[in-house]
């Protein structure tokens, strides 16, 4: 089942509508908003999107409402404070891969402008290369991550199906 038919079925919770309808797939070019959409999609991985969206405040509060630079001097006692959070994922992998991959985006932005810019770059590349590209470049970044962040942030086509009603408001799609 697709996301979109998923999203219209009475049982889902209403946090899925609200980010189907306004943010899955539409173009995303703020480098925070960028990053965060990473962080989640990392933290993601071997749970619900269901629990992500619920926890997505949390996070937002947790992580210095994703202010890249902030991040990216964060240190063993951020990591302690965050795996102490039960307002986000506790998983020390995933604490230490945003540390490491606000690092690595504080880099792009320094080298192409922004985190969207290093994106644009590489624009038209398959699933594939993005996925080489993403596991070279970032920390915990699989092929599933990597596809579900992109397709989210409007860099990859896919996001809502032809009959879904948010499929023409999309550019791209």
């Amino acid at each position: 089942m697709s996301y979109c038919t998923a999203v219209r079925s009475a049982t889902i919770h209403p946090c899925h509508v609200v980010y189907h309808d306004t943010e899955y797939g539409f173009p995303v070019r703020s480098d925070s908003e960028l990053f965060e959409r990473l962080v989640l999609e990392i933290n993601q991985a071997g749970l619900s999107w269901e629990t992500i969206l619920k926890k997505r405040e949390g996070f937002r509060q947790a992580y210095s409402n994703f202010d890249i630079a902030a991040i990216a001097a964060y240190g063993e006692e951020d990591h302690a404070r965050l795996l102490a959070d039960a307002g986000i994922i506790r998983n020390r992998l995933k604490v230490k891969a945003a540390t490491r991959n606000a690092q690595v985006a504080l880099e792009l932005i320094s080298q192409h402008g922004s985190f969207a810019s290093w994106l644009d770059l590489h624009r038209g590349s398959d699933l594939t290369a993005w996925t080489k590209l993403f596991r070279k470049t970032f920390a915990f970044t699989g092929g599933e991550i990597v596809r579900e962040f992109l397709v989210s942030t409007g860099y990859l086509p896919g996001a809502h199906d032809p009959d879904c009603p948010i499929y023409f408001l999309i550019p791209n799609e």
